[in-house]
């Protein structure tokens, strides 16, 4: 009997998709873009990826914001980083930005 619940409950969160759930708060990280350290913010509220934010960078402006506004949006529809695909381009910067978040993630874990 028991063994049937802990099925049926697994079999129910597979089907929902539960994602990674992460600590509330904002939280820091930093990754190697092109030509300098990315440091990003990430905001996380009811235990998801809510926010990205670039908060400090030495790269190409234009480069950077084609990036932060691709890899971000998608980081936060993910709710994470993985599958997310860096900006033609701007792939040494969308690179950064993922290093970043994921190591900002590992405090919200």
């Amino acid at each position: 009997m028991i063994k049937q619940l802990i099925v049926a409950a697994s079999a129910a969160l597979l089907c929902t998709g539960v994602s990674a759930a992460y600590k509330d708060g904002t939280y820091t990280g930093e990754g190697k873009g092109n030509a300098s350290q990315i440091q990003v913010e990430v905001t996380v509220a009811s235990g998801k990826i809510t926010g990205v934010k670039v908060v400090k960078h030495g790269e190409t402006e234009m480069l950077l914001k084609a990036a932060e506004k691709n890899v971000s949006k998608a980081i936060v529809e993910k709710n994470g980083t993985e599958g997310v695909q860096g900006v033609t381009g701007a792939t040494n910067s969308s690179k950064g930005i993922i290093e970043a978040v994921n190591n900002a993630l590992k405090k919200a874990q």
